[in-house]
């Protein structure tokens, strides 16, 4: 059974803001199985895949969780565009897998902290940033030290000791922006005003950004396809 088709026909049909009683009449089955198709509990056939394909005018790849672009186009590295406030150099070349990587993360990074201007939270903004420097601090150290020549006076953490500290900091860090974005206080911020934060969903953010989500929703997809393996 696809596991991704119930998550997503009821994703599409909450966008929509339709009951599970309309959207079965227009689709022409009961709501008894409309339900049990988004629960997962029955899997439909080919058929209704297109029918329901077509009602919310989705790819069946998309429905499936082939591909997070809902017209069933798969994302090319020249399709991306690049972050142009990011530092340009001539003589580096990047290969396609880790220039579109790179585009993939920056794009989403700056999609994240245009939402974040939208919330208007100076701790929520504060406690994600800390979150990804920390980030950046630990990935950047595990490649400078690959080569044992490299002097690690650089860092004034001992090398026994920034992984577990950093990894540490990082829960703090996640806890806070979670206490926050929940309305509450935390580290020394007051939490958001949770009545005025942004209304969110794929086709909102699809329309707000349209150049750049596409390297959010494939961020997504790839990371969720590395979770699922320890699932």
């Amino acid at each position: 059974m696809n596991n991704d088709f119930p998550r997503i026909i009821t994703l599409l049909r909450k966008e929509k803001g339709l009951s599970q009683k309309q959207a079965a009449l227009e689709l022409g089955i009961s709501q008894a199985l409309l339900s049990h198709y988004e629960k997962g509990i029955r899997e439909c056939g080919l058929d209704f895949v297109i029918h329901i394909a077509d009602y919310y005018n989705v790819s069946c790849d998309y429905l499936l969780g082939r591909t997070p672009d809902r017209a069933g186009a798969t994302i090319r590295i020249d399709d991306i565009p690049d972050n142009q406030d990011a530092p340009q150099k001539d003589e580096v070349k990047l290969n396609n897998f880790v220039s579109l990587n790179k585009k993939l993360i920056l794009n989403s990074i700056n999609i994240m902290y245009e939402i974040l201007a939208q919330a208007g939270s100076k701790g929520l903004t504060a406690e994600i940033s800390a979150y990804l420097m920390v980030s950046v601090y630990k990935m950047l150290r595990t490649v400078y030290s690959s080569n044992p020549k490299n002097p690690q006076a650089m860092f004034s953490i001992m090398p026994e000791m920034y992984k577990g500290l950093s990894s540490a900091l990082q829960t703090v860090i996640e806890t806070n922006a979670n206490q926050i974005s929940s309305g509450k206080s935390a580290d020394g911020f007051h939490g958001i005003n949770v009545s005025s934060a942004p209304e969110l969903s794929p086709d909102v953010i699809s329309k707000e950004f349209p150049n750049l989500s596409p390297s959010l929703f494939n961020l997504i997809q790839k990371t969720e396809e590395k979770i699922k393996k320890f699932s």
